[in-house]
């Protein structure tokens, strides 16, 4: 198998581009699918955030911790603890003991859980159905191969992130906020207050009478 022809300057500027344009198409997909999912849900008291938990935790061979579903589902530790316990308070999740780390308690479905996501799978099947229509299923397969190695490579290449974006720093001159003089404050003269001509006359007239 030969290798591919080195890229020109113009293959590197349209591939650019057309990346630019995926990534914009990605973020408003993202948000698309989570306002759809919230609709879809939202009567099992559920929302796209909760059934993702949900998903990973159905997905998993077996009961995770909090720091292990955050990982799978590409978010911040914080944000699914949160999304735990609101949805242990609602029932809909339960916390076992860890053996291998008693601070990290493993997270597992309820059967209150279980019934609300087996139900949002049943509409997501529904929903799939029409979404994909008239799409050929080699299409929707390339889409997702391209995505997920997209991911890959972004995974792979976070040391070269932190060095570009390290070298941008280098080469950004830090400019000195420039000091503003102190300034002696001024004093203001008291003013006398000016009398008006006729306050003047009956001062007068007092005088007179006097």
């Amino acid at each position: 198998m030969e290798p591919d022809p080195p890229r020109t300057a113009r293959d590197r500027d349209r591939t650019r581009h057309a990346l630019s344009d995926l990534v914009v198409a990605v973020f408003r997909l993202n948000g698309d699918l989570l306002a759809a999912g919230d609709t879809l849900v939202q009567d099992l008291g559920l929302t796209s955030a909760r059934w993702q938990v949900l998903g990973a935790i159905a997905l998993a061979p077996a009961p995770l911790p909090v720091a292990h579903i955050a990982r799978n589902m590409g978010l911040a530790r914080q944000s699914v603890q949160r999304l735990v316990g609101e949805m242990r308070a609602d029932g809909l999740i339960r916390l076992a003991p860890n053996p291998h780390h008693r601070r990290a308690p493993l997270v597992a479905m309820t059967p209150r859980g279980a019934g609300a996501y087996r139900q949002a799978m049943a509409r997501n099947a529904l929903w799939s159905d029409g979404l994909t229509e008239g799409l050929a299923p080699e299409a929707v397969e390339a889409a997702a191969a391209l995505l997920q190695g997209l991911q890959r490579r972004i995974g792979a290449s976070h040391a070269a992130i932190a060095s570009i974006a390290a070298e941008a720093r280098q080469e950004t001159p830090h400019e000195t906020p420039h000091e503003t003089p102190h300034e002696t404050p001024h004093e203001t003269p008291h003013e006398t207050p000016h009398e008006t001509p006729h306050e003047t006359r009956q001062e007068s007239r007092q005088e007179t009478d006097r």
